[in-house]
């Protein structure tokens, strides 16, 4: 066997970030080549985190990445178990790599993405190199493409737990159309809506809130007819409450975000609207 020196221990430890100890170990169990060395800890974070799949990651950074015309935008989510390892500077790069990739290839789901080359290795060789640093659950728990037609602005929060891209119907914007833009993907941050507009709220939804408001009007004493009128007079509510562009301005309460959306229209010359929203938070 050959003598595995402090100095063998250290590349090995500078190549992959593991531990010393588990550096050395995979050192010995390698006879000292050090490519193999890297495969065992490739290999050992793997099967850790098979063992550790029933675990909860609760923690992770969300990152967005978008093309230089703007019109193509990628979100990745990647969750780990602590926030010590969610704050770690080769977990971000990790994470920025993944959605560089993801941006580039436009895959179809998480295991496709996987399968993606970066600089000639695959996420799925750098996704063990990253579990064979930390010993914790790490997987790419969301991933999120958009393509337009016309401009995706984008923004993370603060701490990089939360990110949302939004989807307007034109392009060609200016610098101040660009901000507003921005502005109302902060809204969607902060305000989380389940639809952009009254049209997408579905029929049984609608359904569901009329029944309940109806309800609670007949137990107040109301008759069933005034009843009745009163849950459409509440639907209004839902939609401010629930629908993007008729939700009261974060930044301006005076103001709706459609009215936001108009001022963009200004400032571009034509005709915008708000076409989709993606949300995508740590925790959901």
């Amino acid at each position: 066997m050959s003598k595995i020196t402090p100095q063998a221990v250290k590349e090995l430890r500078d190549k992959t970030g593991a531990g010393m100890a588990d550096c050395k170990k995979a050192l010995v169990e390698s006879d000292g080549d050090m490519q193999t060395a890297i495969e065992y800890l490739r290999k050992k974070g793997a099967a850790a985190a098979a063992k550790r799949a029933d675990r909860t990651a609760s923690e992770g950074v969300v990152c967005t990445k978008t093309s230089d015309d703007f019109k193509t935008a990628a979100m990745v989510l990647v969750s780990c178990e602590t926030d010590f390892v969610a704050m770690n500077k080769d977990f971000v790069e990790f994470a920025n790599t993944v959605a560089d990739a993801a941006l580039a290839n436009k895959p179809a789901n998480a295991e496709e993405l996987m399968k993606v080359s970066v600089d000639g290795t695959l996420i799925e060789d750098l996704h063990k190199d990253i579990l064979a640093k930390f010993s914790e659950k790490i997987e790419i728990a969301d991933l999120q493409i958009v393509e337009s037609e016309g401009y995706i602005g984008t923004y993370i929060h603060g701490g990089a737990k939360l990110g949302v891209m939004v989807d307007m119907t034109a392009d060609g914007l200016n610098d101040d159309a660009k901000a507003l833009v921005k502005d109302i993907a902060m809204q969607v941050a902060a305000m989380n809506p389940r639809f952009s507009h009254n049209s997408e709220v579905d029929d049984e939804t609608m359904a569901k809130e009329k029944e309940i408001y109806t309800q609670n009007a007949i137990e107040s004493g109301k008759p069933a007819e005034i009843a009745q009128r009163i849950a459409e007079g509440k639907m209004n509510k839902f939609y401010e409450e629930n629908c993007l562009v008729e939700m009261a301005f974060v930044k301006d309460p005076k103001k709706k975000v459609k009215d936001v959306v108009a001022d963009i229209a200004k400032l571009a010359g034509k005709d915008i609207n708000v076409k989709r929203f993606v949300r995508v938070a740590i925790g959901g």
